[in-house]
């Protein structure tokens, strides 16, 4: 399939959410961090005057290490988890195989980079166990559970995937609002096995940036090589440390059951408007309109913001995301309208 044009592949969700509407859009934990995560972030502003130090670096890297059961080597601390696909050029693919619809970050990054791109599209329900990869990709990248349908994939269908000299690349910016991060392959030590995570969603941190790699020692090196010398500053340091921590892994947990309850509510709601809604597990929503152009016109009238998806590979126009918020009951309404 064609790849989308370079300005599609870089259309996120903050885009289509202007300030004061009801925000549907964009998959981040809704208002502020929690209290304590601010005040200790807020502690460490006096710290800003100098250089981000070593002893905060292991301390997130050991905070990391300790919460997936990996060596401290298997860590590297990122600035977003969207920095790790930006690095994946370093590994010098010679294919990278995209399984798509999926975000569309990778892409914009490799294609930049002048790297051959594949994408393996599935077909609704969009589910992994069909898909077809190039013998010759040495890079695949899945996400788990996928951006913008919500299929939680298997652990054993993402394994399937590898090959001898193959590194496949496995996007789990939201496995922590899943309870109990079922099919997650973070603590994992397998050498041809990448996975990538985002602390930016659960924490509302998405100002901030920060996330982390877990992978085999020399695959991150290859990975880290050519980075800048302190890629992250004091604050993202004390904000990966402060979030891998058993409490808070407990209060992210404590979340991701009420984002399950409030989707099941949300998607049945949408379910019985007569709407395709793709039956997933993440933090938001995927869903079939008859006129996803005309829905999303009428909802920004309304206030409401939603993400197109005629931006992602391999998904009709006729597609809309919304996130999973407690306001979920305005926006069926708003789609009820329409649809009447």
């Amino acid at each position: 399939m064609a790849s989308p044009t370079r300005a599609a592949a870089r259309y996120h969700g903050d885009q289509a959410a202007l300030p004061g509407q009801l925000d549907f859009a964009v998959n981040v934990r809704a208002g502020a961090p929690p209290d304590w995560l601010t005040a200790r972030l807020a502690a460490r502003l006096a710290d800003l005057g100098r250089y981000p130090s070593a002893a905060d670096e292991r301390r997130a890297v050991s905070a990391v290490a300790a919460r997936h059961g990996r060596r401290e080597s298997d860590v590297a601390l990122l600035a977003g988890g969207a920095e790790g696909f930006a690095l994946l050029v370093d590994l010098r693919p010679r294919l990278a195989a995209l399984i798509a619809p999926s975000f569309t970050e990778p892409e914009a990054v490799l294609t930049a980079a002048g790297v051959p791109v594949h994408h393996a599209v599935l077909e609704p329900p969009f589910r992994l166990s069909s898909v077809a990869i190039p013998d010759d990709a040495d890079l695949v990248v899945i996400g788990n559970p996928t951006n913008p349908t919500g299929v939680l994939h298997s652990r054993e269908d993402i394994l399937a995937l590898r090959r001898p000299g193959r590194l496949v690349v496995v996007d789990e910016a939201f496995a922590d609002a899943i309870p109990g991060e079922p099919e997650s392959l973070a603590g994992d030590a397998l050498p041809d096995v990448l996975v990538l995570r985002s602390l930016t969603k659960t924490w509302a941190l998405a100002g901030l940036r920060v996330g982390y790699a877990l992978g085999a020692p020399e695959v991150l090196a290859r990975l880290t090589a050519r980075r800048a010398h302190w890629p992250l500053g004091t604050l993202q340091l004390e904000a990966i440390a402060a979030t891998s921590t058993p409490a808070a892994v407990a209060e992210a947990e404590a979340a991701a059951r009420r984002l399950a309850a409030l989707r099941t509510a949300m998607a049945a709601a949408l379910r019985a408007l007569g709407l395709d809604v793709v039956a997933g597990t993440a933090p938001f929503v995927l869903f079939g309109v008859p006129d996803a152009e005309l829905m999303r016109k009428h909802l920004e009238s309304k206030g409401i913001a939603v993400r197109r998806c005629d931006t992602f590979v391999g998904l009709p126009a006729n597609y809309l995301r919304a996130a999973v918020r407690a306001e979920w009951p305005v926006l069926v309404d708003a789609v009820t309208e329409v649809l009447r």
